[in-house]
């Protein structure tokens, strides 16, 4: 069976007709439902504490109801207009915007307390024009993602990712965005609950969440460690040097933080003498 994103765009496959499954499918909105309480869980929020969330491919609201059941408040992005009439119609509680994810996210920083997304990273992957670089759309994504988390938000997808270097291509792209983190695999052993989750940090390295249906340990592959191996491969420059200065600079700028200008004085030391 063909997957969805190799039929058509998805502003384009998920048209009104596809968009009323939604709606009228139980079994779609079962799963849904049950995929997006995950999604929460791995979030990690506080007990009992409304936060401000972003709902990424939000489709019809169906996540966004899930979000709103357990009090929270959120945005909706997504890139289908029919998805997005089905939300309207169903009075769904979030404030929604039309907009395409690969062209990033129109946020200020540190706007939200976490993100959610159900079934939508792999159509990042899809190069549907001519003018697509899904390496480019992707790393467009995750910085701008990046920088409207505030520093101890998580975000989570729940994804499809159709083979290993889908995968690699993915989280590659989102730790060079400044995150953490890595995949949890869900029932690993079953062929229809096997659910793969990215569960991205922005606040440091921290252990991944465990995984579902696994006993011993969690179902987990951790880019982190990979990341930092690579940069020290790459010659990494000294904590507190000058080149490790503009290149944290460089890093607050791109995630939209104020940041003082370049100069001759830029990471030079003091004489310790008055």
């Amino acid at each position: 069976m063909s997957r969805p994103e190799h039929q058509a765009p998805p502003e384009f496959f998920y048209n009104e007709a596809e968009a009323r499954k939604y709606t009228q499918n139980s079994r779609m909105i079962d799963i849904q439902v049950q995929m997006s309480e995950r999604a929460i869980e791995l979030l990690a929020l506080p007990d009992d504490e409304p936060r401000f969330l972003l709902d990424l491919g939000c489709g019809s609201g169906l996540s966004g109801s899930v979000l709103e059941d357990q009090g929270h408040v959120w945005v909706g992005v997504d890139i289908s207009t029919a998805m997005l009439d089905v939300a309207v119609e169903r009075e769904v509680e979030g404030d929604l915007l039309l907009g395409d994810l690969g062209q990033g996210l129109p946020f200020r920083a540190g706007a939200f307390d976490g993100a959610v997304s159900i079934s939508a990273l792999q159509w990042l992957c899809n190069a549907d024009k001519t003018s697509h670089n899904p390496t480019k759309r992707l790393y467009k994504f995750f910085s701008s993602l990046y920088a409207c988390l505030s520093r101890t938000a998580r975000a989570v997808f729940q994804f499809y990712p159709e083979n290993n270097d889908q995968m690699e291509l993915v989280t590659a792209q989102a730790m060079k965005a400044g995150f953490f983190g890595g995949v949890v695999v869900d029932y690993p052993n079953s062929t229809k609950a096997k659910k793969f989750f990215l569960v991205l940090m922005t606040g440091g390295a921290a252990p991944l969440p465990k995984a579902l249906g696994e006993e011993t340990d969690h179902k987990g592959v951790s880019y982190t460690g990979k990341r930092e191996q690579m940069k020290k491969m790459r010659g990494k420059p000294l904590k507190k040097s000058r080149d490790w200065i503009l290149e944290k600079k460089e890093r607050r700028r791109r995630q939209g933080r104020s940041t003082r200008i370049d100069t001759k004085y830029t990471g030079r030391k003091r004489s310790g003498r008055f």
